[in-house]
């Protein structure tokens, strides 16, 4: 029998799983919200990690940027919208093919996004302080290892 009383496959090791990335989306949830109102007051939660992935990857189309975060063209068309409205991100011209239109960070979007992304790193090493450096990089590939998985 399982450790819940039925459950097919919900043995502790997942049932402890689910409980801690439960507690962690939703710090994580909370966090975006506070970091994205950091690069801008208007700015919701979802756009912060729009501006990471442009920083990051470089422009992109938003066809690309909707396939990544798993969102619908509309939902990504209105975030970008915003985006664009407040000087964060721009759209320019695709040179491989006049028709499409390419998204990408503004120098503004990246001075706010930097600043914060930063302070945020900052965070992020003092609560880490006392682990060992090995327990770090194994939490970035296990989890790195996690996202991947949902990307296929």
């Amino acid at each position: 029998m399982a450790a819940d009383g039925g459950q097919p496959g919900a043995d502790h090791a997942f049932l402890s799983l689910e409980r801690e990335l439960t507690v962690f989306l939703r710090r994580a949830r909370a966090s975006s919200g506070e970091l994205a109102r950091e690069v801008h007051p208007d700015l919701e939660s979802a756009a912060y990690g729009l501006l990471l992935r442009l920083a990051d990857a470089g422009a992109q189309r938003a066809t690309e940027l909707a396939g990544f975060f798993g969102v619908g063209k509309a939902t990504m068309s209105r975030q970008l919208h915003t985006l664009e409205k407040l000087g964060l991100v721009a759209r320019e011209p695709d040179p491989a093919d006049g028709r499409a239109v390419l998204v990408r960070i503004t120098d503004e979007g990246r001075t706010r996004f930097s600043r914060v992304r930063d302070a945020r790193r900052a965070r992020y090493a003092r609560r880490l302080a006392s682990w060992d450096r090995a327990e770090v990089a194994e939490l970035a590939r296990l989890l790195h290892r996690l996202n991947e998985g949902d990307e296929a």
